[in-house]
This record gives structure tokens, sequence and C-alpha cells, in this order.
């Protein structure tokens, strides 16, 4: 039987930012920049980059921006091309997406990120998709989501998280996987918990925000049945679908910040301006000034 492909994603988008107000009281969280570009840019470059043909936002209030960033600005554009600068031109014209390729729906009340993918299950319909959470920022040589696609081909089809090992004082802050047999970078999935605490968490390897999912999915979402902080939490949802069928963890290549985090939003500055080779000798030169890497 053939693997069916990935050609779809989701987007939550429908969060508030609190962790950065001031900044994201009329500015949506994903809008913040990296270096020179928003979360939410870096998240659609990773998708298309995987192949990913068509992708879901799923937004709330205030999340206009989102929108206005990927479609023409025909007056900056001209007065970009009237004075001849080409080079910023081309970088606004190259993040637009092809045209109908992006779909817009709203998550009306905050109840989670469960209850935020599933509102996205009309447009999903029956096809496998890719989920990727734009405050969780991978540093790669080859983008995170590509990785686990190839994975998810390789192995001939299979739900698949990206996960990542943490320090046990934090799996209070994740879904944590119970591992079983491993292979290579994919690890056998035998359970979910969300947010365990320390002393009784099954392992310290962490779900991150990448995500490859079977639409049944949305059968066990539809139930709308709540967990930690009250919310519907894609982890539950998750964790009903083991035994059922195949569920991997994928240990991907490369670094991630939390960018929903202000100190990990800042080293993904750091870390994302040395990556640019025009960046890097004067962002070490002005580091070495500040004293940093001395005793």
């Amino acid at each position: 039987m053939m693997t069916s492909a990935i050609k779809k994603a989701v987007i939550p988008v429908a969060g508030l930012g609190t962790r950065f107000l001031p900044a994201t009281k009329a500015m949506p969280k994903e809008m913040l920049t990296v270096v020179d570009r928003p979360l939410i840019q870096y998240a659609v470059e990773e998708l298309f980059a995987a192949g990913i043909e068509e992708i879901i936002f799923v937004t709330g209030r205030n999340k206009s921006a989102l929108e206005d960033h990927f479609d023409h600005a025909y007056e900056l554009e001209a007065t970009l091309e009237s004075r001849g600068k080409i080079g910023p031109l081309s970088a606004l014209v190259d993040a637009l997406p092809p045209e109908g390729n992006f779909v817009y729906t709203r998550q009306q009340r905050p109840l989670g990120l469960g209850h935020a993918v599933w509102c996205a299950r009309h447009f999903i319909g029956h096809e496998p998709f890719a989920v990727v959470l734009p405050d969780d920022l991978v540093l790669a040589d080859v983008p995170c989501m590509q990785q686990m696609v190839e994975a998810y081909e390789a192995c001939g089809g299979a739900n698949i998280v990206g996960i990542m090992d943490v320090p046990r004082a934090q799996t209070s802050r994740y879904g944590i996987i119970e591992p079983g047999e491993s292979k290579d970078q994919l690890v056998e999935v035998k359970g979910l918990v969300e947010k365990p605490d320390p002393k009784v968490a099954p392992s310290t390897l962490s779900v991150i925000g990448r995500y490859i999912l079977m639409p049944e999915i949305f059968e066990f979402l539809g139930r709308k049945q709540t967990g930690a902080g009250g919310e519907i939490q894609l982890t539950d949802a998750m964790a009903q679908l083991l035994g059922q069928q195949p569920f991997y963890g994928f240990a991907y290549a490369g670094t991630r910040f939390d960018c929903g985090d202000k100190v990990g939003y800042m080293k993904a500055n750091i870390a994302f301006g040395l990556a640019r080779a025009e960046m890097r000798e004067p962002l070490v030169e002005f580091m070495q000034s500040l004293g940093v890497g001395k005793d």
C-alpha cells in the first residue's frame, strides 16, 4: 500500500503571547523577528522545504498582521522598485506563497492546542498532516520538518513527533514520551504524558512543536476532553492513538529554541545571527568586547 504524502499542515497562531507583553499588545507574537524575519515566516519556509503545499493557519483576534505579511504590499513594493532597492524588494516578493495555498480559520475560544488543531479538521479532511508551532524554532542544516517527512516516508507512514532530551527537573513543562525500542533517530512511543511531575515522568524525552499526525486524531480531539490546565491537550489525543497506529518520536538533527520564552528568544537571535556569514564576525567581536566567555 502506498504511503500517503504529507501535503497539508496546520500552524496554530491563536495564542495571546502574554509572556512578551507589552511588545505583543498590538502585534501577534508570531511576528516577533529573529534576525530579519518573523517567526511565522521561518515556520512557513520550513514547511515548504518539506514539500507541504497547503497551510491552514488557526488564528484568533488581532492576528490580521499575519495575513498581511503574506500578501503584496503594493505601495511599499512600488517605492522600493522606484528607488532601485532590488535586494529588499526581492526579499519581500520571495516571501510570498503561491496564490491559494494559505487558508485561515478562527479558534474562537482559547481552549488549548488540541482544540486549535481540531478547528482545522474540515480543511485537512482524511489526509495525514503536519503541525508546526512557530514558538519552537529549530536551527538545522536540513529543516526539521523535512527530516521528519523523510522519516515518515522511510517507515511507511506513521504518527511522528519531534523529540528532545530535557533535564528531568523540566519535565513538567512538556509532553513526555514513554519510550520503547529505538532504531536510528526513531523511538517507539509506548506512552505520552502531558507535563508530568519530574518524580513520575516516564523519561526525559520531551515532545517539541513538530508533529506528523494521522487524520484519526480528530475523532479524539472532537470529544473535547480536557486535561492539564483545563485545556484540550493534543498530547492526550495522541495518547489515545497508541496501540491503534504506529507512533514514533523522532530525534531530529538541530538545535531548538523556545521563542515563547524571553531568554530562548534572545538565544535564537544570537544563534541565527552567528549562522549568517555576513554577521558572524561582527557579532563575535561584539560579544568578546562584552567579556563573554571570559572567566
